[in-house]
């Protein structure tokens, strides 16, 4: 059952854990073919967090924060995961979600505010932090166009920094 599971996708030692005990496995037998396979190099936690992080990061453009609650959705344990992010550096996170906006902000259409909260809502959605977010698309729309130019001007620094500090303005 498990190299059945593993033949899909990698697979961390919690899912097949949850496979084998949806299957009826008794958790004495389910533990000693886990640890076999750890044993084995089957099942390795901190190998499927450094690739998932890579891969969905570069894929799909995830910040950490998604990343994380994404590692811990699947059984890894929050130091594993951490080991893994600790590879993402905040100067290539910063770049993917300058890539990000570039790519949306080729093919938006609307008044500038709609399309900076967009944006910056696309950004907190992939995990990216309201700080970094704000910036990244102030930055994008300021070299865009004059009218963009102009908005992104008049969006709050004060009100960014206080995000980027971890405080939140309403």
């Amino acid at each position: 059952m498990c190299l059945d599971q593993l033949a899909v996708r990698p697979r961390t030692r919690a899912e097949l854990a949850t496979a084998l005990a949806r299957r009826g496995i008794s958790p004495e037998v389910a533990v000693q073919v886990l640890e076999r396979y750890d044993e084995v190099g089957i099942i390795d936690d901190a190998a499927f967090a450094r690739a998932w992080v890579s891969s969905r990061h570069q894929g799909r453009g995830l910040a950490r924060r998604a990343l994380a609650n994404e590692l811990r959705q699947r059984g890894v344990d929050a130091e594993t995961a951490g080991a893994a992010l600790d590879d993402l550096d905040p100067d290539t996170e910063a770049a993917t979600a300058r890539a990000l906006v570039d790519r949306k902000l080729r093919t938006a259409r609307g008044e500038p505010e709609a399309v900076f909260r967009r944006l910056v809502g696309m950004l907190a959605r992939k995990g990216y932090g309201a700080g970094l977010a704000f910036r990244v698309v102030k930055d994008a729309m300021a070299a865009q166009s004059e009218e963009a130019a102009e908005f992104a001007d008049a969006v709050d620094a004060d009100a960014l920094a206080d995000l980027e500090g971890g405080e939140r303005t309403e």
